[in-house]
């Protein structure tokens, strides 16, 4: 399919004018039961299983990020509709914010951030300057446990929306495979339909499907920094794993188990959560093309080392439980058989 820019997008990138992302949130409904201890902080963490105690059955772990909205409650919820096979466990990971923090009277050690900043893998507000990928980092690495989880074999980390944006980065930087590496476990990152993605250059799509030096940077210098690219503004965590150079990270990243997912009809321009910064803008319309653009850009650069899918979920729009209960999310998540997408 040949994709184009609105020209109200280009426009908008003409003018400069950083618009806000979304309305923010009010304070999240539930907080969920389980926390994970780190480093004398706490995570707050649904686990479909006692994890305190070895669990010899579990032989796949599945890690979901939330949206915006920090509700993790409601995606834990909607990860158990779906029916995972006995075998496999299900966490959901919730980045607070302050405001969660007062209304539900949470103790101090609770891990709160400023509003989304947790998806670029900022710091904590507190009660110390730990960032989300510490968190998965952390949760992660206890799947590794093998006293507890003697027979895992494959763990997937997840995200939607938000937690998308969360996955793809967290993807190229994060730490937590490493802890696995030496156990023989499989990681598999999926991708679902974030807003934006963090670039390897400065290129970006242009109007006609190709890609080319970015034509907007004096109206929007901060296109191609963080989290939207590598030129600046890298938070401590992410500025510690880009040591070894971009390109060492990009074909790290290349050569990963990522799949991404979005629905064929997740085509909203104005959408109420869609990055509309003139930097997520430039990445194109929408996130179905967002997601087609980023993709193409991978293949264009990496295809000789490239073990990555997109999967367009036909009929689906901005939701969750749609994308990840189809045939292609469930194949990816819990390795069901059913997926003829590609």
């Amino acid at each position: 399919m040949r994709l184009c820019f609105a020209i109200a997008g280009l426009l908008a990138l003409a003018t400069g004018a950083a618009q806000a992302q979304s309305e923010v949130p009010p304070p999240v409904a539930a907080v969920v039961d389980g926390r994970l201890p780190i480093g004398g902080t706490e995570l707050p963490v649904f686990v479909s299983q006692d994890w305190s105690r070895p669990l010899p059955a579990i032989r796949r772990a599945v890690i979901v990020v939330h949206g915006y909205s920090r509700n993790a409650a409601d995606y834990a919820r909607d990860m158990m509709d779906l029916s995972p096979p006995p075998d496999t466990l299900v966490l959901v990971p919730q980045f607070l914010a302050p405001e969660d923090i007062a209304v539900h009277h949470l103790p101090d050690a609770v891990l709160r951030w400023l509003h989304d900043t947790w998806s670029g893998g900022e710091p904590a507000l507190g009660p110390a300057p730990i960032s989300a990928y510490d968190g998965l980092d952390a949760i992660i690495t206890k799947l590794g446990d093998r006293a507890i989880f003697p027979n895992v074999s494959m763990v997937v980390v997840s995200g939607f929306s938000a937690g998308g944006q969360t996955l793809q980065r967290y993807a190229i930087v994060g730490r937590g495979a490493v802890a696995l590496a030496g156990a023989g476990v499989r990681v598999r990152y999926v991708v679902g339909s974030p807003s934006s993605y963090a670039y390897f250059s400065d290129e970006r799509p242009l109007p006609d499907g190709s890609f080319g030096a970015f034509s907007g940077v004096a109206a929007c210098p901060d296109f191609n920094r963080w989290k939207y690219g590598f030129a600046g503004n890298l938070p401590p965590y992410i500025a510690a794993a880009a040591t070894p150079g971009v390109v060492e990270l990009e074909h790290r990243y290349a050569a990963r188990d990522i799949v991404y997912l979005v629905g064929g009809n997740d085509i909203d321009p104005n959408h109420r959560v869609l990055d509309k910064t003139c930097a997520g803008e430039a990445q194109g319309p929408n996130r179905l093309a967002r997601m087609q653009f980023f993709f193409a850009e991978m293949k264009r650069r990496d295809a000789a080392i490239l073990k990555q899918q997109m999967w367009v979920i036909d009929g689906a729009a901005h939701n969750a439980a749609r994308v990840f209960g189809s045939p292609c999310g469930r194949s990816v998540l819990f390795g069901e058989a059913g997926c003829s997408g590609g």
